[in-house]
C-alpha cells in the first residue's frame, strides 16, 4: 500500500456495535474495527446510551482502524456515518450532552403513545409525516421528558439522532441528516422540511428552535476539527457528509433502485424496504416513508424489533453455543415438522403494543433443537407480516434481497425462501452500514457523480437461494396457525383490558 493511495471512512453506529471501515475508490474494503456498545437499562423498558462514552468509543475505533491498516489521516478523502434511526440524542444550551441518549428500542413512552392513539393523533399526523407513532420516536420521547423531567426538557439546546451527534463531535457543526430526520414525525414529507404544526399537535413546540438545519446524505456539512483530529488520527479539515439512516445504507448496499426488488434486513429489527418515486394516497396500510439518499426517491418500509435479536438473547441465557451448532441442530429437524411456536416479541411487537414474547405448544418431547427451530420460524413468520404488506404496495416484486446476521445461515435463508416463496439474493457485503456510509462520502467528495453511478460501478456479487415448493406448502400451513395464535392472544389482551385485570 502506497501513501498516495486514498480511502473513504465509513462509520456504523448500531444497537450493539460501533464499527469503522476503510474503502478505496473501487469500493474494496481495507479494514474494519469494532467496538461493543453498552445499552443501559436503569429501569424496566429503558434503553439508554452514555453519549460521552459513545464518542470516546467512536474516536478510539477510528484510531485503532488507522493503526491496524497503516493508513494515515491525510489519505482519508471523506467520512460518512450510518446509524440506527429514531431515538433521541440531546445537547443542552451549552452544547453538552443532556443526560444519556435514549435508543429507539426504549419503551418508557408507551402510555403516551397509547394516549395519542386514543386521541387520534397518529391519524392526524400520518398524511403529513407518513410515519406511525411508537415509543422510540423522538417526538414520543420528547413528550415523555416534558411530562416526567421538566427541568431537563427546559435545558434542551439541540435535538439530534445518533449519527447527527457523532458528526457534531467530529466537526462541531450541528445538522439533522434528512434520511433519518424524515422519519421522526418532526418532518413534513410533502414539503421536505420541519413543520411547526406537527410539534404543536404533539404538545412539544417548545423545542422548535432546538431543531438543527436539515442536511443531505451526501452533502458535505462539516470538516474534522483539530480537537477530533488529535484523538482519532484523522486530518483536520477532512470533509464529513451528512450520512445515512442505517436502513437506507443497507438498501443502497443491496442495490435497491426500482420497484422490482425488496430488501429484508434481519437484525434486532425486522425491516422490509422498497424504493418508490412518489407518495401515494389511500394505500391499504399506513406504510412508513422516508427520504432516500437519491433525489426524488423515497424509501418505503415496514419494521418492528422482532428479528434475530431474539435468538441472541436466548442463546446468551443458555451459555456457550455457536451459530454453527444452532444451524446444524435446526437443519437436522424436518421442515415445519413441529407444533411448537415462538413469538419473537422480546423487544417489541408488530401485533399490538401489549404482545410479549413466548413459546407455545411446548411438550416434554421437545428438545433444545426444537426450541431453536421455533425461534428461526417465529422470526421468519414475523418478517412475513411486513413482507406481505409490502407486496401489496410493490405488486411487481420478483426478488427479495436479504442482509443482516441471519444471511450467513443457509438454513435460515432457505427457510425464508420456502416460507415467502420468493427467490432470495444475498449481497456479499459484510458491513453494509460502513460501506453505505463510505459510499455517501465518496459521492459527497466527488469520487462519483451520484449514488446511482456508485451503485452501478460498485456492483457486488449476489448469492441466490431458491424456494422449495413442497416446503412452501408445509410452511404456509404452519404460518396460518401462527397467525391464528396471534389473533387469539390479541383477544386475551383485549379481555384483560375490558375487565381491568
Amino acid at each position: 500500500m502506497s501513501e498516495r493511495d486514498t480511502f473513504w471512512l465509513g462509520i456504523d453506529c448500531g444497537g450493539t456495535y460501533l464499527k469503522a471501515g476503510l474503502y478505496d475508490r473501487l469500493g474494496r474494503e481495507h479494514g474494519i474495527a469494532r467496538q461493543a456498545l453498552r445499552t443501559l437499562s436503569p429501569q424496566p423498558g429503558y434503553a439508554e446510551r452514555d453519549m460521552s462514552a459513545l464518542w470516546q468509543h467512536c474516536a478510539t475505533t477510528i484510531a485503532r482502524l488507522l493503526l491496524k491498516t497503516g493508513v494515515t489521516g491525510r489519505q482519508i478523502q471523506g467520512v460518512g456515518i450510518s446509524a440506527q434511526g429514531k431515538g433521541l440524542f440531546l445537547l443542552d444550551k451549552n452544547d453538552n450532552p443532556l443526560g444519556n441518549a435514549i435508543l429507539s428500542s426504549d419503551r418508557r413512552a408507551l402510555d403516551i403513545v397509547r394516549r395519542w392513539q386514543r386521541e387520534g393523533i397518529p391519524q392526524q399526523l400520518y398524511p403529513h409525516t407518513r410515519q406511525t407513532l411508537w415509543t422510540g420516536h423522538p417526538v414520543s420521547l420528547l413528550r415523555w421528558i416534558k411530562e416526567h423531567e421538566p427541568q431537563r426538557y427546559a435545558r434542551i439546546g439541540s435535538v439530534m439522532m445518533g449519527h447527527d451527534y457523532l458528526r457534531w463531535c467530529l466537526t462541531g457543526v450541528k445538522g439533522a441528516e434528512e434520511s433519518n430526520i424524515s422519519e421522526s414525525n418532526l418532518y413534513n414529507m410533502h414539503d421536505g422540511c420541519y413543520d411547526p404544526k406537527l410539534t404543536r399537535w404533539l404538545g412539544i413546540n417548545d423545542i422548535d428552535d432546538a431543531l438543527p438545519p436539515i442536511v443531505g446524505s451526501t452533502e458535505i456539512c462539516g470538516e474534522i476539527t483539530a480537537q477530533a483530529a488529535a484523538i482519532t488520527g484523522l486530518a483536520a479539515g477532512t470533509p464529513v457528509v451528512g450520512g445515512l439512516f442505517d436502513v437506507v445504507s443497507t438498501a443502497l448496499c443491496a442495490g435497491l433502485h426500482d420497484e422490482y426488488t425488496l430488501n429484508a434486513v434481519m437484525g434486532t429489527w425486522a425491516v422490509t424496504s422498497g424504493i418508490a418515486s412518489e407518495l401515494r394516497t389511500n394505500e391499504v396500510h399506513p406504510f412508513v416513508y422516508g427520504r432516500y439518499a437519491t433525489p426524488d426517491q423515497y424509501i418505503v418500509h415496514e419494521a418492528s424489533p422482532t428479528s434475530s435479536g431474539n435468538l441472541e438473547w436466548l442463546t446468551a441465557q443458555w451459555g456457550d453455543i455457536s451459530f454453527e451448532e444452532i444451524n446444524q441442530s435446526v437443519a437436522a429437524l424436518p421442515k415445519a415438522g413441529s407444533d411448537l411456536f415462538f413469538l419473537p416479541f422480546l423487544y417489541g411487537s408488530n401485533a399490538g403494543l401489549d404482545m410479549t414474547c413466548g413459546f407455545y405448544g411446548m411438550q416434554a418431547m421437545h428438545t433444545r433443537a426444537h426450541l431453536l427451530q421455533a425461534v428461526f420460524e417465529g422470526v421468519v413468520f414475523s418478517h412475513m407480516t411486513h413482507l406481505n404488506r409490502m407486496r401489496e404496495r410493490f405488486r411487481d416484486v420478483r426478488t427479495l434481497r436479504v442482509t443482516g446476521g441471519p444471511a450467513h445461515s443457509d438454513v435460515w435463508m432457505q427457510m425464508l425462501a420456502d416460507v415467502s416463496g420468493l427467490p432470495l439474493e444475498l449481497p456479499q457485503i459484510e458491513e453494509t452500514g460502513c460501506f453505505g456510509a463510505a459510499l455517501a462520502a465518496q459521492v459527497g467528495t466527488g469520487a462519483f457523480a451520484s449514488i446511482h453511478d456508485a451503485q452501478r460501478l460498485l456492483s457486488r456479487d449476489l448469492r441466490t437461494i431458491t424456494p422449495d415448493a413442497a416446503a412452501h406448502t408445509r410452511y404456509q400451513q404452519k404460518y396460518q396457525r401462527y397467525q391464528i395464535l396471534i389473533e387469539a392472544l390479541q383477544g386475551f389482551h383485549a379481555r384483560i383490558k375490558e375487565h381491568n385485570l
